[in-house]
């Protein structure tokens, strides 16, 4: 399994009009949907969002160990978070300092360094 492709056990139960989702893994692990789709979908958000900045996880529940109530049921939801984060990552600008002569060739060149230097990170950072 991918490095960075999780999954947790959601649970799943009817609140009204809407789809109530819990994920008790997660602090703050709460998010509701329309329908059984979009409760899915915006688990999936809850759980990109909450771990995007994150380099461990925490250790999805063992099924057996969680005790559903009546109107309850139990769905998996899995993300790959370094699919979310390139869908959903922002841009921060920085300042960085590199050898005067590999700035004139990389410009000579048309080099991005910015494109360069996210490459080198994530290669760096195996994400």
């Amino acid at each position: 399994m991918k490095k960075d492709r999780v999954i947790y056990p959601a649970i799943f139960s009817q609140d009204g009009d809407y789809i109530f989702v819990r994920v008790p893994d997660l602090p703050g692990g709460f998010t509701q949907g329309n329908d059984a789709l979009d409760a899915v979908t915006m688990a999936e958000d809850l759980i990109g969002n909450l771990l995007e900045d994150q380099t461990a996880y925490p250790k999805p529940s063992n099924p057996k160990d969680i005790a559903l109530k009546d109107g309850e049921s139990l769905v998996y939801i899995s993300v790959d978070l370094a699919e979310f984060r390139l869908k959903y990552s922002r841009t921060v600008r920085k300042n960085v300092t590199i050898p005067e002569y590999l700035n004139v060739m990389a410009k000579e060149r048309k080099i991005n360094v910015s494109q360069v230097l996210t490459e080198a990170l994530r290669a760096k950072l195996e994400v």
